[in-house]
């Protein structure tokens, strides 16, 4: 992919964006409308490169998909795949439609692009399907992808280490349809967020299950599901950067699109915002960020809203006080060491930061403008876009194509609510 660079200067926002949907929730869907041999409809998909891939994956296994620019109509039907399985970039799609193919006699191989060959670790989930009656095996033998996967899963008992919470959903969703009754024991469970937005779909469908403190699962098999309509609500994560730009800047912007009885954890987000001196008030579906306020720093626990972790050491750089991050080591394994890669940006910026092995301590810093690269990852391109925003002179952001993972039209967006980009 040819990178894209865009030049930032700092701005000031007003009016009003409605936040893209949700790419997890979007991705949920589609896999189990792959799991339903009856049609189903999800509204207001994301598109995105992940959705893509998704989009590929299914049609491989034997689904019908059509996609329009509104909705993606699914026949699910699971059967032989009828080629490589490429993933992408999305953990998502290797992790979810890797166990999903375990119900399959035939022999599926999984693979993506760089980061899921070499970033994105399989071994829990090349254990779990192991230990459940399926065979699966990385072709390296050094826990990455490509993998191939052969089943029938049958159920049983299985152990496996859950700092990354994909593993963990994909086996639910894959058991919960096998024909026998599984227990799923699953160490050091992180991105709890997560697997609980994955149970959420089981509730959706009345699956039964047990769940004791998301570290030993009971789900008794034989499921199956009707088709079903779904409309995908806007993404918790997504909204975090307008509303970051709006408090990095001192500005008043709306955010419409957004569901608050949605189970995504993100959301949890913004009420730390507002404990941190943010001025957020809340309507029946959209928050409007107010000007005039300023963050304290403090100890967060960014474990329960993983995904942004690269976002909040640079709100804490204009907040008062030291900001300890911790709880957020699994972020090394993401598309890129997002640690790593926040942090060293950020020095570049002037910013006075420290990794830590799960986090970062940052102290109350002015940025100033500087080239700075997004790794190949949405987020640490997301949240350097706010740097930008932010800083003194002018920032050059490389890699912005990379950001239509998750926020089309991010920039765009951004130019519409004022800010000064080339």
């Amino acid at each position: 992919m040819e990178s894209t660079r865009i030049s930032i200067k700092k701005s000031s926002l007003y009016g009003e964006v409605t936040i893209p949907p949700s790419k997890s929730q979007t991705m949920r869907a589609m896999v189990f409308a792959l799991l339903s041999y009856e049609k189903s409809t999800i509204f207001n998909p994301l598109s995105s490169p992940d959705t893509q891939a998704m989009v590929r994956a299914c049609r491989l296994l034997g689904a019908e998909v059509e996609c329009f620019h509104d909705r993606i109509e699914m026949r699910g039907g699971i059967r032989a795949a009828e080629d490589i399985i490429d993933c992408g970039n999305s953990g998502l799609v290797f992790r979810l439609i890797g166990s999903i193919s375990a119900h399959l006699a035939s022999y599926t191989v999984l693979s993506g692009d760089p980061s899921i060959r070499h970033r994105r670790q399989a071994l829990p989930l090349i254990e779990g399907l192991n230990q459940l009656g399926a065979w699966a095996i990385s072709t390296r033998e050094d826990g990455y992808a490509p993998i191939v996967v052969r089943g029938p899963l049958k159920g049983g008992v299985a152990q496996i280490l859950g700092e990354d919470s994909q593993p963990v959903s994909g086996l639910l969703i894959a058991s919960a349809f096998s024909p026998e009754k599984t227990e799923l024991f699953v160490q050091n469970p992180g991105e709890i967020p997560w697997v609980a937005l994955t149970l959420s779909w089981l509730d959706r469908f009345k699956i039964p299950y047990e769940n004791h403190h998301f570290e030993h699962y009971k789900i008794f098999g034989g499921a199956t599901i009707p088709g079903f309509a779904y409309t995908v609500p806007g993404d918790w994560n997504s909204a975090l950067y307008p509303i970051a730009a709006a408090l990095a800047t001192d500005s008043e912007l709306t955010l419409r699109g957004l569901d608050w009885s949605d189970p995504q954890g993100d959301k949890e987000a913004v009420t730390l915002l507002q404990k941190m001196g943010a001025r957020i008030s809340v309507g029946s579906d959209s928050i409007t960020v107010h000007r005039g306020c300023r963050l304290q720093g403090g100890q967060i626990d960014i474990g329960r809203f993983i995904d942004a972790i690269t976002l909040f050491p640079v709100l804490a750089c204009q907040a008062q006080g030291t900001t300890h991050i911790y709880g957020g080591a699994v972020a090394r394994s993401k598309e890129s060491d997002r640690i790593h890669a926040i942090v060293s940006e950020l020095k570049k910026m002037g910013a006075r930061i420290e990794e830590t092995p799960d986090g970062m301590i940052i102290q109350p810093s002015e940025l100033k403008g500087a080239q700075v690269t997004c790794f190949e990852d949405h987020r640490i391109g997301l949240a350097l876009s706010i740097a930008g925003l932010m800083a003194r002179g002018s920032t050059q952001l490389t890699g912005i194509e990379w950001v239509a993972k998750s926020f089309p039209g991010y920039f765009e967006t951004l130019q519409k609510l004022g800010a000064h980009l080339e």
